[in-house]
């Protein structure tokens, strides 16, 4: 944290920030796919389930300089906007939200639908309470991803006052130099907010993988 060359503190606040808006912004676009995906009937769901599957087959390297030249348009360069935005919507965690949903006990909804709830009142008084282990099963992971990410906040963050913990951990090894001991240190460091998530949470994604088959 001494080091004047790289601002570590910055780094993990700027980390800890993007991976909690990230994971907050995720869960809550992703249930609400998955959720509309599985209970609420249209005439276009299973296409549009379908072109979501679709984006998992289109490598990330695709769509990495089109949104580049699209947030640098924007002028969201070495700014938080650049940084989270992109990144808040995952195939894979709406993917997850539908598998779960629909085997979401249909009895509870349709009491809720008894009282007079519509689909937002009784997704969100209903299912999102009872549904706590999938919740933080799909957190944790985006969690740990947006924390771990490290191509995009180098390409985004330009700036130091932007950087992300990954992006600092790398500056203790250069062409000519590599920082071993600080480097060591710096990356013990990082991994604490980790290790902190995961025991707070183990229990919960122990459920949440039982109940959406991830482990099937």
């Amino acid at each position: 944290f001494d080091d004047p060359n790289v601002p570590m503190a910055h780094a993990l606040l700027n980390s800890s920030l993007i991976a909690v808006l990230t994971t907050v912004g995720t869960l809550l676009l992703a249930s609400l796919a998955g959720y509309g995906l599985a209970r609420i009937p249209y005439a276009y769901a299973d296409v549009v389930f379908y072109w979501i599957l679709g984006t998992l087959m289109v490598p990330a390297a695709v769509t990495f300089v089109p949104s580049f030249v699209l947030v640098s348009s924007l002028g969201w360069v070495s700014t938080l906007r650049g940084l989270v935005v992109p990144t808040l919507f995952s195939a894979v965690a709406a993917f997850i939200f539908r598998q779960y949903f629909l085997g979401f006990p249909r009895e509870l909804e349709d009491a809720a639908r008894v009282d007079g709830l519509g689909y937002w009142r009784t997704y969100w008084r209903v299912v999102v309470p009872n549904s706590r282990p999938v919740f933080a099963a799909v957190g944790t992971i985006v969690f740990i991803g947006a924390w771990n990410s490290f191509l995009w906040p180098l390409v985004i963050g330009q700036d130091r006052d932007a950087w992300t913990v990954q992006v600092a951990l790398s500056t203790f090894t250069t062409a000519q130099t590599v920082n071993i001991h600080e480097l060591f240190v710096a990356a013990a460091v990082s991994i604490v907010p980790l290790l902190v998530v995961f025991l707070v949470l183990q229990r919960y994604i122990v459920a949440g993988v039982e109940r959406t088959g991830i482990d099937d």
